[in-house]
């Protein structure tokens, strides 16, 4: 099966040459067809042209470009321009090719459609300050006891099958911090599989927005999600 790798890219001139480089090599070792799809969104540093000069280096990546700032937009277009049969979702700051290895194990035909990486299931260890894990956790019981989240987790790593997600995808309508939340939420109601698998995380760098200003952009977007999905199920 062909794998595909999708990068988000914003202001990450200063972590972008090392973490595709890093990805590419570790695919290349463990043999296979594989793509990486960097999407650069809405930077004002030389990230653009950083990843064109990836893209030369490097025949298995290819560079989307976007104009506005939406880690959202980016994860959708990345994913609906994909090629793979598995579609791998890297942060340019939070990317492990042993969890890659040890989801295309589950992910094999006939099994989930979705492999999460958890940062709070059993098993996981999370080394984020406290303030960014308690957040994690609050985020985390809003999606389960208010939406019936059947894993306990949404952001960061995944691996997933890209045919039967395409339209859910495309049906998803709230971006920025919460495409992949959407997706995730979508297939479970359409009766897909999602299961999780727990990593080890550590912050390898600030994150790039203060918590004061997320919790509120999440919380308006968890408000839009929730209306949009009972008007849906209301017109069904």
């Amino acid at each position: 099966m062909q794998l595909s790798v999708v990068m988000p890219a914003h202001d990450e001139e200063a972590y972008l040459i090392d973490a595709v480089r890093a990805v590419v090599s570790g695919l290349r070792e463990r043999g296979g067809t594989f793509e990486v799809v960097v999407v650069e969104n809405g930077s004002t540093d030389a990230t653009p042209e950083v990843a064109r000069t990836l893209a030369d280096e490097l025949p298995e990546v290819r560079v989307l470009s976007l104009a506005e700032a939406d880690y959202g937009a980016a994860l959708r277009e990345g994913f609906l321009a994909s090629t793979g049969d598995l579609v791998g979702i890297f942060d340019v700051d939070y990317y492990d090719l042993a969890f890659l290895e040890a989801a295309t194990e589950v992910a094999r035909p006939g099994g989930p459609v979705i492999v999460v990486a958890t940062k709070r299931g059993e098993g996981s260890s999370d080394a984020r300050p406290l303030p960014r894990r308690i957040v994690t956790a609050v985020f985390s019981f809003i999606l389960r006891a208010g939406f019936g989240l059947g894993v306990s987790d949404t952001h960061g790593m995944k691996l997933v099958r890209r045919d039967p997600l395409v339209p859910l995808a495309r049906a998803c309508r709230v971006g920025t911090d919460l495409f992949d939340t959407e997706l995730i939420l979508r297939a479970e109601r359409s009766g897909l599989v999602a299961v999780e698998i727990p990593v080890a995380v550590e912050e390898t760098r600030p994150s790039r927005t203060s918590i004061v200003r997320r919790i509120p952009r999440t919380l308006r977007g968890l408000l839009r999600l929730r209306l949009a999905l009972w008007r849906e199920r209301r017109q069904a």
